[in-house]
């Protein structure tokens, strides 16, 4: 993902190193596109530590070219070589660029790499390079306010750009991802345990739910839960997600959304239908249900597997909410609830609207015992297959949120060795802002260290005291 900035007063100065410099921690490619002339624009490079004018070998390198130069080479055969070599760069920085041209540029990037790109800028001269990226950001500032009403995000200061990607740009991934995962799930399930009634009745085109049950399964029993996980599930709080910035980097792998991930959660969707359905069907087929050795029939099946694959989904959600709150517990278990009220609401309405709901509950399956433990047993089986991969993968594969969350849990987090080494582990050799000076600075001290230590001891071996102590048979 790459990042363009335009010129003007892009918030706090002071606040500018330090958020670029957590970009680059994200792994996040960062352009200059500036209108100003070639000494301006390396100077607003220098201070945001985009580049360092120090001749130092161990810093990656910053390309800075300007107007012409660039208008030279897009019209010829090296444009692909430019743009190969600018993506080879740490930090590329434009100057004296027009707004035509700081549009185009955007476009070749985003053909060019097929990233998703990023424009950020202040004035009405870059309102056309905020289109033509894939997200738009404007700072609200003294130049206008042009660029603010042709983009996705309006942000007063530069600095809010960190927490708007870092922390924001992070939640959101985590829980679009596993949002699509679960309607996956929950629509595989709920379809599947269909298709199964059809082929056990050798396709007798007779459904094992009522008609009122299937309407209100995605519009009244399963939305609020998954609502509020949109909304509120958060893996990780705000102030880690500042400390680490590498953890944006599973966005960029596609860590959780994955055709792998999509494939898997399929099949965690067509096992738990298959074990609630083969369950239901072999607990009530085999045995009287109610007294006077009366047998279940469809409607009785049909209520004990749907209300089975109502407990199942919303404790589905459950297993995957990393942060819970009020609203999240009163939603999945109010959802719960809200399927017996409905099935008392829907039974008590007359056996020609009600059709085969009328006292379904009160004086059919509610009395039965078998009815309860059926659901208990069905419902922990289902769960059962994701409940163990969670454990395995948490034990053996953990990701790093899921450390971070153990840690957390377990009171060991900010002062223990555990996060400090976490913190190692996400660690990433920056190649721009203050950690990319810092560590090369280090660098050079310790080869020029080394150097020192080397010319001392050649000058030590090859001194007169050091043939002398040789040729001393006591040193010998």
């Amino acid at each position: 993902m790459k990042r363009r900035d335009g010129p003007g007063p892009l918030g706090e100065r002071e606040e500018v190193p330090v958020c670029i410099d957590n970009l680059a921690r994200a792994s996040l490619k960062i352009w200059l596109l500036a209108g100003d002339k070639k000494e301006t624009a390396i100077n607003i490079g220098s201070f945001s530590q985009e580049i360092n004018e120090e001749h130092n070998k161990h810093l990656p390198f910053a390309l800075v070219v300007d107007r012409q130069a660039l208008e030279i080479a897009l019209r010829s055969d090296v444009k692909d070589q430019l743009l190969r070599l600018a993506i080879e760069c740490a930090s590329v920085i434009c100057c004296r660029m027009s707004l035509k041209q700081k549009a185009l540029i955007t476009r070749l990037v985003k053909e060019f790499t097929g990233k998703t790109t990023l424009a950020i800028g202040d004035g009405a001269n870059d309102v056309g390079m905020i289109q033509e990226a894939d997200i738009g950001v404007a700072i609200s500032g003294m130049e206008g306010m042009q660029a603010v009403m042709a983009i996705d995000f309006s942000l007063p200061q530069f600095r809010f750009l960190e927490r708007l990607l870092i922390v924001h740009g992070h939640w959101c991934y985590k829980r679009i991802s596993k949002m699509i995962l679960y309607f996956i799930y929950k629509n595989i399930l709920f379809s599947l345990m269909l298709f199964y009634y059809d082929f056990y009745t050798s396709f007798s085109s007779q459904v094992i739910y009522d008609e009122w049950y299937m309407t209100a399964f995605n519009i009244l029993l399963t939305l609020l839960p998954v609502i509020s996980f949109g909304v509120l599930e958060q893996d990780v709080p705000s102030d880690v997600c500042h400390q680490l910035p590498a953890l944006y980097k599973q966005g960029q792998r596609g860590i959780c959304f994955s055709w792998k991930r999509i494939i898997c959660w399929m099949l965690n969707g067509a096992v738990a239908s298959s074990i609630i359905f083969l369950s239901t069907i072999q607990a009530l087929s085999s045995v009287a249900f109610l007294g006077k050795g009366d047998v279940a029939d469809i409607a009785h099946l049909g209520t004990i597997a749907f209300t089975c694959m109502i407990w199942t989904v919303n404790c589905q959600i459950a297993l995957i909410i990393s942060h819970f709150t009020w609203i999240q517990h009163l939603f999945i278990w109010g959802s719960m609830l809200l399927w017996y009220i409905f099935l008392l609401t829907y039974g008590a309405i007359p056996p020609s609207y009600s059709n085969t709901g009328f006292h379904v509950l009160t004086e059919a399956i509610g009395s039965a015992p078998n009815f309860w433990i059926i659901t208990l047993l069905v419902v922990v089986a289902s769960l059962l297959p994701y409940f163990v991969y969670m454990v395995l993968q948490r034990t053996f594969y953990p990701l790093d949120d899921h450390v971070i969350q153990e840690m957390k849990h377990c009171k060991d987090i900010f002062d223990k060795l555990m996060w400090l080494r976490e913190q190692q582990n996400l660690k990433r050799t920056t190649q721009v802002g203050f950690l990319a000076r810092v560590e090369a600075k280090i660098h050079h001290l310790k080869e020029a260290l080394q150097q020192r230590r080397a010319l001392i001891y050649k000058s030590f071996t090859n001194s007169p005291i050091h043939r002398t102590l040789r040729s001393n048979p006591l040193f010998q």
